[in-house]
């Protein structure tokens, strides 16, 4: 059933890096929910694999000494649903990877197989984008951490060097505390279907509720990479929360996302889309904090 060449376990972190240096055409598993099926297909056949799925240090939600949430990339979808750091916080993340597959496929799901695949329609991509998340990297030469939106090179490739692996997606804590955020999902079906659009918006606003402090917004399946609307971010920053500037918010997203034709969605339905995903979004992050739009 898998063409497997060979299979081998890492103990830990270091022991994985050893591995993909001693083996460096092999490819990493995590739960195996995206690579086996692409082995069934043939498209890994004849691989060898490295294993990290027993390395527990990988797993688990945190604070870090700066307030920072540390998110293990072996956690998985449902342990990242009931959370109580990521329910306080940053709940729509959680909210987020419950809409992935399955509960078979969140059981078995892990945060960091869904961003190392490098695809744009990945449910926790748009929300990690939305969060200013960082992703860190260990290998033969140490840890690394960049942006989330350095990590994704193209369709399906991200920045992971030879004998590399991820270990942590990181939330810094100026980029959660303060702030308010939602996903839509928009798909043919309610569930078990890949997004043909998935919008993420995050708010702060002033202390009396008037004023977009900050606003940012991400795309999944709205170019080949998952994306933010910066133009669209640049329209509510500092402006009143009422309705004109949702309306200004919502049409700017247009400026930024590159949306395609192909069988599950015709470019302009994308992008009309994403212009009613961002209104109903933001609209609700505002409640969410507490806010009402005027006008």
């Amino acid at each position: 059933m898998y063409d497997i060449k060979a299979l081998y376990e890492a103990e830990n972190v270091p022991h994985a890096i050893q591995l993909l240096q001693e083996h460096p055409e092999a490819q990493i598993i995590a739960g195996g929910s995206d690579v086996l099926v692409q082995m069934r297909e043939g498209k890994r056949a004849g691989k060898e694999l490295v294993s990290i799925y027993m390395i527990d240090d990988l797993r688990g939600v945190s604070y870090e000494e700066d307030g920072a949430i540390r998110i293990g990339s072996l956690t998985s979808f449902s342990h990242i649903t009931r959370d109580p750091i990521i329910q306080k916080h940053i709940n729509v993340l959680g909210e987020a990877v419950d809409m992935v597959g399955g509960p078979q496929i969140r059981n078995i799901g892990t945060i960091g197989g869904n961003t190392c695949n490098g695809v744009t329609s990945a449910d926790s991509a748009s929300t990690l984008h939305a969060w200013d998340a960082i992703v860190e990297l260990t290998g033969p030469n140490g840890i690394r951490r960049i942006p989330i939106k350095d990590f994704y090179i193209k369709a399906g490739k991200v920045d992971l060097q030879p004998a590399e692996l991820q270990t942590a997606i990181i939330i810094p804590k100026a980029a959660y505390e303060g702030y308010q955020g939602h996903y839509i999902k928009y798909a043919m079906r309610n569930a078990m279907d890949i997004a043909t659009t998935g919008c993420s918006v995050n708010v702060k606003l002033s202390a009396d509720k008037k004023i977009f402090e900050d606003v940012r917004i991400a795309y999944g399946v709205a170019g080949p990479v998952p994306m933010r609307a910066p133009s669209a971010e640049a329209k509510a920053k500092g402006k009143a929360v009422s309705s004109a500037t949702v309306k200004e918010f919502a049409q700017a997203v247009l400026d930024d996302i590159h949306p395609r034709d192909s069988w599950r969605a015709a470019k302009d339905f994308r992008q009309h889309i994403a212009v009613v995903l961002a209104e109903r979004a933001l609209k609700e992050s505002i409640r969410l904090a507490g806010g009402e739009i005027d006008g």
